[in-house]
């Protein structure tokens, strides 16, 4: 089988609102709303300052991450496409299965093991290539509950 190819991004474009249009090797641009992350994740928080947001950079050439090098923050442009892929999925069960891998940060091979199925399917699921089926949905969220933090 073929090995897929690591998301990596040919440019970006910092919009007004927090978001920005993020262009990926290969095909595929999409916008990327940041509030919804900055709620996520506490180490973005010196990020929601608009002048200091406008700062992003792509090193040339590299496409790997997206930075704001005063401020020492990167974010992979693997996570970038899962955040991506969630904000603009297309349906309910698709959003749900693209919010899961990139709340978890799960490859392809560790959705895959997780849901017990294989990298192809995972990665057909992730690429719109085929609809995810509610049950799949459903056993991200089964998922979830069964690996949540214990007190």
């Amino acid at each position: 089988m073929a090995r897929m190819k690591r998301a990596r991004l040919a440019g970006i474009e910092v919009l007004s609102d927090f978001r920005m249009r993020l262009a990926f090797v290969g095909g595929g641009v999409y916008a990327l709303d940041f509030k919804p992350l900055f709620d996520e994740s506490p180490g973005l928080a010196r990020l929601r300052d608009p002048e200091v947001f406008a700062t992003a950079t792509l090193i040339d050439g590299e496409g790997w991450t997206v930075e704001w090098p005063e401020l020492d923050i990167q974010i992979g442009a693997d996570t970038l496409w899962l955040d991506a892929q969630a904000q603009n999925a297309a349906d309910e069960n698709t959003r749900i299965f693209a919010q899961w891998r990139a709340r978890h940060g799960l490859s392809l091979s560790q959705a895959a093991q997780a849901l017990g199925m294989t990298s192809r399917t995972i990665s057909a699921y992730g690429t719109g290539a085929r609809p995810v089926p509610r049950y799949i949905a459903l056993a991200c969220k089964g998922w979830e509950v069964e690996h949540r933090p214990t007190a």
